[in-house]
């Protein structure tokens, strides 16, 4: 049965576009790409139709990572939609949950913090690298990269 799988952060430019790819190239090597569709979106709209930040992009890219996706905004269906819904940090978080209306609903067990999956970080939160620099972005990759194995494994068992 494929898994739809969607990750959140602010303005789906820096970290939940970079979490798709990192995603997409760890089932590529897995040879699961069959079992999954992968998506990304951001709790605001400001970039709506947008390439990931080129600052972003070219980090992943020296990693043999490509970014290719376009920003768009979360809606209330994609709760619904995906089975797992992971997020950037607490922000998203509450974001994300306030737009479920029925609080009786088990769409909340689907959304989680990406690195709740980290094996070798402490972190709870991937910082949003926007506003800083070059290791900002490294860093984010660093997190992903960590966290998508044990999502994967958790997927797998």
């Amino acid at each position: 049965m494929v898994k739809k799988i969607l990750f959140v952060c602010l303005g789906n430019i820096c970290r939940s576009p970079a979490a798709e790819a990192v995603f997409k190239q760890k089932i590529k090597e897995r040879d699961l790409e069959k079992l999954f569709v992968v998506d990304s979106a951001g709790t605001g709209g400001w970039h709506v139709g947008n390439l990931a930040d080129p600052r972003m992009r070219e980090t992943a890219l020296s990693r043999g990572i490509e970014l290719t996706s376009r920003s768009r905004k979360i809606e209330e269906n994609d709760l619904y939609e995906f089975d797992h819904i992971l997020v950037m940090d607490h922000d998203n978080l509450d974001a994300v949950r306030l737009l479920i209306k029925d609080h009786k609903n088990t769409v909340n067990s689907k959304i989680k913090l990406i690195l709740s999956y980290s094996k070798n970080s402490q972190l709870e939160e991937v910082p949003d690298p926007y506003y800083g620099g070059q290791n900002g972005f490294d860093k984010v990759i660093d997190l992903l990269d960590d966290a998508m194995d044990g999502f994967i494994d958790s997927l797998m068992d």
